[in-house]
């Protein structure tokens, strides 16, 4: 959805994973990946906890499948004819509709932070991906300086937690099971300990 974000070497490395595992998942929410993206991500070696267990169980997804079989599931869950499985907007999560206010609350933010959008994509800005990558570039200091953890939780609370918790636990949840329900339960996993260590954050 966005430019894609470079990690800059002041960035203290925890915070440099925390980047790293919100640009995983908007890339592969952004549109279906590469097998090349899929060959790097099955080589990837999950830690100890919830998140490090949720990305050996997405290691192992991806390669167990291919770039035809994700692309084939992508559309089915999120394009499909008309509309997908899910629809993975911040203005259908928190209004039941598309376009609405959340999306005009987070371009005034994006306006007020210097995020630009990318003229090549057609996708409102409060799609899932947008915001994993804006919350990567926040971190890293792709669209300026880094910002502290203070105001990233501010942005964090006012157009992800808010509502992607609620999309990555329905995709987890999905009966059709693939590619994307593991993704799913990392991003499931991974925003729950975001929530618990923003709330240590004056």
């Amino acid at each position: 959805m966005l430019n894609r974000v470079t990690v800059a070497d002041i960035v203290a490395e925890e915070d440099r994973d925390r980047a790293a595992l919100y640009a995983l998942l908007g890339e592969c929410l952004q549109a279906a990946p590469s097998q090349e993206w899929l060959s790097r991500v099955s080589r990837i070696t999950g830690g100890d906890g919830p998140v490090g267990a949720a990305l050996t169980e997405v290691a192992g997804a991806a390669g167990a499948t291919s770039a035809a079989a994700v692309a084939r599931e992508y559309h089915d869950r999120f394009i499909g004819l008309g509309r997908g499985e899910f629809v993975p907007y911040a203005s259908y999560y928190l209004t039941g509709f598309l376009n609405e206010k959340p999306l005009a609350v987070l371009r005034q933010a994006m306006a007020e932070l210097g995020i630009e959008r990318d003229p090549a994509v057609k996708e409102p800005e409060d799609h899932i991906a947008a915001l994993c990558q804006m919350m990567a570039g926040l971190i890293t200091g792709a669209f300026g300086s880094p910002l502290t953890l203070a105001e990233q939780k501010r942005f964090f609370a006012a157009h992800v937690g808010n509502w992607a918790s609620y999309f990555f636990r329905d995709l987890a949840r999905s009966p059709q099971q693939g590619f994307y329900p593991v993704i799913g339960r990392l991003g499931e996993a991974f925003l729950g300990v975001e929530e618990q260590a923003f709330a240590m954050v004056e």
